[in-house]
């Protein structure tokens, strides 16, 4: 990685992005408060950011915030009429960058995380939501229905029956039930949700890096496999894993009983 400033990362609209390098953490804070709504320009960029940080070697765990109260009301309503078909047709490919990021992101919700702001938490590996969270898909009271993979992610994670009644009545979700249905991964106080995520920061930066990576990735594209091709998949990554410089330093650590020293290769 280079010293220079990444291009990507330049002239962001409505968020930021924040590197912590001694911790290995980056943050793409939203930051368009009090509701942080999310222009069409801002999903291009957002999706850049991500691919400019999975590249950057100092980082090991991408967070994604917002300023406030609110994570997210959700888009620039008027932007959809103004924007091209062509530009429509990348919304879904830029929320799901941080699926596509190699590295593990957690998105930390408070207050309301509609519409894009859900889908793109939905595309997060972690959701850790204080109690004034609310998600919601209200797309249906715009004449729409949501565009960006809030849908299809929502019914893998909790049923058809359940997604209906979130998309088709534009129905919010509680923190507290979003955590009940497997929505979330962690309901904390709201003062204590940037703790929550510096703990989990810190405990999946303990990992071996390649394992970790594996292993989202593994999850990912077997989502919609066979049991039986997904069992040859995580053998075929197992065996791989085997020949890692970290898997013989885990072991040896192991029984050394000493703390691990991962190297990532």
């Amino acid at each position: 990685m280079t010293d220079q400033p990444d291009p990507r990362l330049a002239r962001l609209d409505g968020f930021r992005v924040e590197i912590d390098a001694d911790r290995a953490r980056a943050d793409i804070v939203l930051a368009r408060p009090p509701m942080n709504t999310i222009s069409m320009p801002q999903r291009d960029q957002l999706r850049h950011a991500f691919e400019a940080l999975d590249e950057d070697g100092r980082v090991r765990v991408i967070v994604l915030r917002a300023d406030g109260e609110h994570f997210s009301s959700g888009g620039y309503i008027r932007g959809f009429l103004e924007a091209s078909p062509e530009h429509v047709s990348k919304l879904a490919w830029n929320i799901a960058a941080p699926a596509r990021c190699s590295k593990p992101v957690i998105a930390a919700n408070r207050g309301y995380t509609f519409g894009v702001g859900f889908e793109i938490s939905l595309a997060c590996d972690f959701r850790i939501v204080s109690e004034t969270c609310q998600y919601a898909l209200p797309e249906q009271k715009l004449g729409q229905i949501p565009g960006s993979g809030g849908s299809a992610r929502l019914q893998k994670i909790v049923g058809i029956t359940r997604t209906k009644d979130i998309v088709m009545r534009s129905r919010r979700i509680s923190a507290r039930q979003a955590l009940d249905w497997g929505i979330a991964t962690e309901c904390v106080p709201d003062d204590g949700l940037e703790a929550a995520v510096d703990a989990l920061v810190d405990e999946l930066r303990a990992f071996a890096p390649l394992a970790q990576r594996t292993a989202k990735r593994l999850l990912n594209e077997t989502e919609d496999a066979l049991l039986t091709t997904a069992i040859e998949l995580e053998g075929h990554c197992y065996s791989r894993l085997r020949q890692s410089d970290d898997f013989r330093e885990g072991v040896e650590a192991f029984h050394e009983k000493r703390k691990p020293n991962f190297t990532g290769s």
